[in-house]
């Protein structure tokens, strides 16, 4: 099983969220579709920006957690070291 700590951003330095999921590709496509309500689908946040995978849900659990307390602009550099541009990432995972 791959696991995925993740960050959707609106748009270029915009609202950020963040989680982790078991099936990444699934999680993405229901928060571009807003399948499920909440600040996701409230705030239209649901460009992939960055991604980190782990094999074991504890691991990727762990990291959230610790992502969860950073500042943004820690969260901001970790993205542009993945993706400089913001592009949607989404994409790729389905290539």
């Amino acid at each position: 099983m791959i696991c995925a700590v993740y960050l959707l951003a609106h748009k270029r330095d915009g609202t950020l969220y963040l989680g982790v999921t078991k099936d990444l590709s699934r999680r993405i496509w229901e928060h571009k579709t807003k399948a499920a309500p909440g600040f996701s689908a409230r705030y239209a946040v649901d460009r992939l920006v960055w991604y980190e995978v782990y094999d074991r849900i504890d691991e990727a659990i762990a990291r959230e957690k610790a992502l969860k307390k950073w500042r943004r602009a820690w969260k901001v550099a970790l993205i542009e070291a993945m993706n400089p541009d913001w592009s949607d990432l989404y994409e790729r995972l389905n290539a």
